[in-house]
């Protein structure tokens, strides 16, 4: 048996004791009461020494757990540091990205407006071809026509139309 159910023995012993009339005292067995303190005091440097054990197990446990805190939280450090860093390389390259993709759309703009002028230009250098070609086949067509017009009606000479004689 331990400590504590000899010292349960005990406190039962005395609740159990006849009262003593008009009296907070009460009637005990001595030599009953004597064997439990004598019991107790055996095993007291028992408990006293598995008491002992067991700080110094609770000493160790304690230091093994500040270990192993220490070494969780060096990790967890670690591991903050490599996830600042990580977000420091991708915000620098969110940056960058925006940057070349603003850069892109600068460039795509610029060379829109080089090729739109270069259109235009050929546009406008096609459409003075176009409108002298016009012109010249214009010309000939008249040419053609007046011909035509020469070979179909005869001339009639001026002396001829008074006479009234028209051949």
């Amino acid at each position: 048996m331990d400590v504590q159910e000899r010292l349960d023995e005990l406190a039962v012993l005395v609740e159990d004791a006849k009262s003593v009339p008009l009296s907070a005292s009460c009637v005990l067995n001595r030599a009953q009461v004597l064997d439990l303190i004598e019991e107790i005091r055996q095993l007291l440097p028992e408990s006293v020494m598995r008491a002992d054990e067991l700080l110094a197990d609770r000493e160790a446990v304690v230091q093994d757990g500040r270990r192993e805190a220490d070494r969780i939280l060096e990790r967890a450090r670690g591991e903050a540091d490599r996830m600042i860093s990580e977000h420091e390389v991708y915000l620098a390259a969110v940056a960058e990205a925006d940057a070349l993709r603003h850069d892109s759309i600068q460039e795509t703009a610029r060379m829109r407006q080089e090729t739109d002028d270069y259109i235009d230009a050929k546009l406008a250098t096609f459409e003075i071809t176009l409108h002298k070609t016009l012109q010249t086949v214009d010309r000939g067509r008249e040419r053609l026509r007046s011909q035509m017009y020469e070979e179909l009606a005869p001339v009639v000479e001026v002396d001829e139309v008074f006479d009234g004689d028209v051949r």
